[in-house]
């Protein structure tokens, strides 16, 4: 008799309405970080929509049981496959051996979605965290998958990684009635860093001169990169390339670029390269970002950085809005009085005269329905060794907080059941992010410090306690260690929300009617208030466009 066992919607994460299509992906090197750590990101972004915690029981798997694939958009169509004889436990997008998989969607040749697969992206990253053991376990399980059952979505990055090794995958589905789909992976040098953007990125790369008959794809004799069987000769039969084998480019033949994923995608690359090089190399790729393609048509694919990087690093990576760039947003007259880097208008618009116009699109947006680092550590043990730096909605206005890979259940402020984007509730961690969130939005200059103490104090505690949680640890039983570190989530989760229910409170407080009120360490004391001043910018402007009418007269 077969069993039947529903399959969640996402790849461990629950998106309660929108999927994202907009999202940034950041990778590090175990020899790029300061620890030997691998590490991920990702800024899950698309308007209108939470992304809750989920997790998936480890367990063993009888012959002829069966998984539903649901999908991830409403009226997907309900399959049935095969479940795997063993799967492993799954928290948010790490499983128990610390394999992460996180994506970045840049849609390419749109004539090579296959509506009529069964797989959605964030149904294939499931399935391959749930069945991996390594990040190239995960790569062979992703390409058996789609051949098998089929791809219905458009051109998809992918950063797989393990304690040992990242990895970066490109794919897209071969069009109506193919299954399958076209897909390089290459391995990051281990003392590099890369990102993604919703870009394809992968040009050249080296090849292979056989097939791996056991695994079905090209694997090079060094092993570091990956490619399925036809992809060269899938682009040649649908005219999207005609040259030799060695020239061939992925990203030319299934997602060129044009302006728009130059400016808005590969613009957030390079920011997040120019924190960690030399900045005046990286500014010569300014013409590049202005649409110039003259002197080059790409950025590295990866770079050696000028220092290691730590996590708090890349948790401040993840909040980057070009501050301190020729692309700055809080340094121009569209950052308003109040020097904010958020724009509510589309990213395209027009102006009234009719001229078409953009916005820059960052790494930090108010769209983003969740931000996680993960975090990769070979010398610890699995269940302690992985961490997922988590929390819902954008990560410039988020403390992340420490979720190990080895506990046994979602605290309550991430569950989807807490998480409703229709309903404000106390228990809610988006709620309570997204209360503080927008009431800084506005009065940027006047507020983020406020935030910025608050995160900084959640996010040294984490830090500061990880030694006592190692060294607790290091003596335990797996079960005793799956309670413990369970334990120490909820508490870390735990005091998040309070400290983000005081700093709601305060700032209401301290802020109120467009004043300040004095403070110190995050407590209103007495004293006089005072009126923050707006931005230089912004008045100059003022004056500009009104001349003289707020221009105060000598006293004679």
């Amino acid at each position: 008799m077969k069993r039947f066992f529903i399959l969640a919607l996402s790849a461990a994460i629950l998106a309660i309405s929108v999927p994202s299509n907009a999202c940034t992906n950041l990778i590090i090197g175990k020899k790029a970080s300061a620890d030997g750590s691998v590490i991920c990101t990702y800024n899950c972004d698309g308007f209108g929509f939470a992304s809750s915690l989920a997790y998936h029981r480890p367990g063993k798997h009888e012959p002829g049981e069966m998984i539903a694939l649901r999908g991830f958009f409403p009226g997907s169509e309900t399959h049935y496959i095969p479940q795997a004889p063993y799967t492993y436990a799954v928290v948010g997008l790490m499983n128990e051996k610390q394999v992460s998989i996180v994506e970045t969607t840049w849609t390419g040749r749109r004539e090579l979605r296959n509506r009529e697969g069964w797989l959605d992206y964030f149904t294939l990253m499931d399935l391959a965290l749930q069945r991996s053991a390594s990040a190239r376990e995960a790569i062979a399980v992703m390409n058996f998958l789609v051949n098998e059952y089929g791809y219905n979505e458009t051109g998809e990055s992918f950063a797989i990684c393990d304690k040992d090794e990242a990895w970066i995958m490109e794919l897209i589905g071969k069009g109506e009635g193919r299954k399958g789909a076209v897909w390089v992976a290459r391995r990051l040098p281990d003392d590099c860093i890369t990102a993604y953007a919703n870009s394809s990125r992968i040009q050249q790369f080296p090849q292979a001169k056989k097939i791996d008959k056991k695994l079905g794809f090209y694997v090079t004799p060094d092993g570091e990169t990956m490619y399925s069987a036809d992809c060269i000769s899938f682009a040649r039969e649908m005219g999207y390339f005609t040259g030799a084998d060695k020239d061939f480019s992925f990203r030319e033949a299934y997602g060129p670029l044009d302006f728009s994923a130059i400016r808005y995608c590969e613009a957030r690359v390079w920011s997040f390269f120019r924190h960690h090089y030399n900045t005046e190399v990286m500014d010569s790729y300014l013409p590049f970002l202005n649409g110039d393609l003259s002197q080059t048509d790409h950025l590295p694919l990866w770079i050696k950085p000028d220092a290691p990087l730590t996590y708090r690093d890349v948790q401040n990576d993840m909040r980057d809005h070009y501050e301190g760039t020729a692309l700055d947003m809080t340094a121009d007259l569209s950052a308003g009085p109040w020097a904010s880097p958020y724009r509510n208008q589309p990213v395209n618009f027009k102006s009234s005269d009719g001229t078409d116009m953009f916005r820059e699109r960052p790494i930090g947006c108010q769209q983003s329905g969740m931000t996680m680092v993960c975090r990769m550590r070979s010398w610890l043990p699995d269940a302690l060794g992985g961490i997922t730096y988590f929390n819902l909605d954008d990560a410039t206005m988020v403390a992340y907080v420490p979720v190990y890979c080895g506990i046994n259940r979602i605290p309550d402020a991430f569950r989807a059941e807490n998480n409703s984007v229709t309903e404000f509730s106390f228990d809610s961690a988006f709620w309570m992010n997204n209360w503080v969130a927008n009431m800084v939005y506005p009065r940027w200059s006047a507020m983020i410090g406020d935030l910025q103490d608050a995160q900084k104090e959640m996010e040294d505690y984490y830090e500061a306690d990880q030694a006592e949680v190692e060294q607790k640890a290091a003596n335990m039983t797996a079960g005793e260690l799956t309670d413990f570190l369970t334990g120490k989530t909820f508490a870390y989760t735990d005091k998040m929300m309070n400290r983000w229910d005081k700093l709601a409170k305060f700032l209401i407080v301290k802020h109120n009617d467009q004043i300040m009120r004095p403070s110190k360490d995050g407590e209103i004391v007495r004293g006089r208030h005072t009126s923050p001043a707006y931005s230089p910018v912004f008045i100059d402007a003022v004056k500009a466009q009104t001349g003289s009418r707020y221009v105060k007269p000598a006293d004679k």
